[in-house]
Parts: structure tokens; C-alpha cells; sequence
């Protein structure tokens, strides 16, 4: 990092990147990074960042990683290190950003011995079991961590249950696109950006689902430990839209989060430096409900049976 580099981060949140094989790191180095950006977040600045293994059988993890890492190093002035030490030397936060959710335990477990907190970008883990041994090890740790998808933190999402907070949800349904990829178990890989939302809207208590699929479509009937019923419903047919509907007493609000929004990675990565700076979090027990929904709906696929989560 130049003379300039070090002038510019004086003062700020120095943010690590783990993992350089995914399209999101770029479009942060750019809101942190680049003032001139309309979405831009001041008082944190993207330093440094190691890119990790990519992954041979997918080819989104193999094939872009070298794109990536020129557009951080030449265009947005990140350091490209050797290891994830040399990244913990220069920073206070990090964001492990491996597209690939195989890895995320290892790399994980590597990070927590330094104290840091971190970001899991999606998928937090990719089984139930994983993830309730990371939970585990960060509390051992001391480290605190957050994950979640962008959809959560939408901001049409975020305006629908805000603007009558008072009113309680008694029920939602959430849609978006549901594309399959095979490292990645069923749900996990698209399906998680819906569950955030429906888990962001009714809590983290959901006790049932059943899943449904289709040539084009899915459906998962998610049952809270209240009563209220959730659905997501995913989409393979070509429309790449998000959104959904809040039932209330009264009435349902339906939301559409749309292109002409703040961008929902913006909305992420403004809660993500509010964690950094020791805010809110998502807790780890919802973090693990979540990844037990995905686990459940591609057993229900694979059974054709309601499942229990816990």
C-alpha cells in the first residue's frame, strides 16, 4: 500500500477481504472505496484481501477469480496478499467472501483465533452440523460474526415492516429467482435470498415445511411455532424479480424490491460496518434456523414429506 493508500485510510475501519472468486467483492470495494460512487459509504475503506483456492468443479469460483482480483488491486487499491494473516496484520474487520459454501468452515475456523469481527457472506455454512460447529467455535473464540444475504436488508423489505412496526406480521410470502447449482444443495445457493426475507419478516422460529417442486417453480410452506404460515416461492422460469407480500389483521402490504432502489448490497454493507463498529447483528441462533430451513426444504424435496426443523 503506497503513501497515499495510508493517508487515506487514517482514521478509518480497515475492511479484510477472505476469498476473491465472488462478484459481490467488487461492487464493495467500490461502495467503500470509491467516493464518487452515489452509493458510497464513508469511514471504511477495503485494504487488503487474500484470494484464496477457487474452487475447480464450480465453474463461477474457478473462472473469475483472476478478473476480480485485478479490478481490487488496479482499480480500487486493495493489497493482494499471500495468506489470511497477512490480510489480520492489516485490518480491523473482514468479509470472508469465497463464493463457495464448502469452504466457509475452514477458512472460518482460521480466521477466529484473531479477534476479529466478521462477515460470512451466503451461504453461511451448507448443513446444519456445520454451522452449529462454527457457532460453537466463535463463541470459544470470542469472535463475533454476522451472515446473511443482501435480500434481508432490501430496502423495499425493510420500509414495509418499519412503516407500521406497531401492527404485527401474522404471516408472509416471499418470491424470487431459484437457480440450481450443483456444488451448492438445492436451496443454498438461491433459495437462501428468499428465506432471509421470510425469516426477516416473522422471526427465526420456524418448527415445520414442506417443500414442492416443479419444472419451473418451487414452493416451501414454512409453519412458525405461533401458528403463522410463511412461503417462499422460487422461480426457474426466467423472472429475476424479488419480492412479497406482509399479511397483517387489517390487511397485506405487498413489496417489490426494484432495480430504480438503493442497491440492496449498499443496504448490506451499511449493517454490515454498523457491526463492525459493535451494533446489531443477526443472531447465531437465527443463522443456524436458517441453515436448518434450507437443510429441511431439500429434504422435504428429496422425501416428499413435511420435516421437522429441531
Amino acid at each position: 500500500m503506497g503513501d497515499k493508500e495510508m493517508q487515506d485510510v487514517r482514521g478509518m475501519l480497515r475492511i479484510g477481504m477472505i476469498g476473491m472468486d465472488n462478484s459481490r467483492i467488487v461492487h464493495f470495494a467500490r461502495l467503500c472505496n470509491d467516493a464518487s460512487d452515489p452509493h458510497h459509504l464513508p469511514g471504511a475503506r477495503i485494504v487488503a484481501g487474500w484470494p484464496g483456492e477457487p474452487s475447480p468443479d464450480f465453474p463461477m469460483s474457478a473462472l473469475r477469480v483472476d478478473g476480480y482480483v485485478s479490478q481490487l488491486r488496479d482499480r480500487y487499491g486493495v493489497m493482494i496478499t499471500g495468506s489470511i494473516a497477512e490480510v489480520a496484520a492489516q485490518c480491523d474487520a473482514w468479509m470472508l467472501e469465497s463464493v463457495d459454501g464448502r469452504v466457509h468452515e475452514a477458512l472460518f475456523e482460521e480466521m477466529l483465533p484473531y479477534r476479529k469481527p466478521i462477515f460470512v457472506d451466503k451461504p453461511f455454512a451448507l448443513s446444519s452440523a456445520a454451522a452449529s460447529r462454527m457457532i460453537r467455535r466463535a463463541e470459544a473464540c470470542g469472535t463475533r460474526f454476522m451472515s446473511c444475504s443482501a435480500l434481508r436488508y432490501a430496502d423495499a423489505l425493510t420500509q414495509a415492516i418499519r412503516e407500521r412496526e406497531a401492527e404485527p406480521v401474522k404471516g408472509a410470502d416471499c418470491y424470487g429467482p431459484l437457480q440450481l447449482e450443483p456444488t451448492q444443495p438445492g436451496y443454498f445457493w438461491y433459495g437462501i435470498h428468499t428465506t432471509e426475507m421470510l425469516f426477516r419478516a416473522l422471526g427465526p422460529r420456524c418448527v415445520s415445511l414442506r417443500a414442492l417442486r416443479a419444472e419451473d417453480h418451487d414452493v416451501v410452506v414454512g409453519v412458525w411455532d405461533d401458528g403463522r404460515i410463511g412461503t417462499i416461492r422460487g422461480n426457474r422460469a426466467g423472472n429475476e424479480a424479488f419480492g412479497g407480500t406482509l399479511h397483517r389483521s387489517t390487511d397485506s402490504e405487498a413489496f417489490q424490491i426494484a432495480e430504480t432502489d438503493r442497491p440492496y448490497l449498499a443496504s448490506l454493507l451499511e449493517a454490515a460496518l454498523r457491526f463492525f463498529g459493535g451494533g446489531e447483528t443477526i443472531e447465531p441462533m437465527e443463522t443456524l434456523a436458517i441453515v436448518r430451513f434450507l437443510e429441511a426444504a431439500n429434504e422435504s424435496i428429496r422425501d416428499g414429506k413435511t420435516v421437522r426443523l429441531f
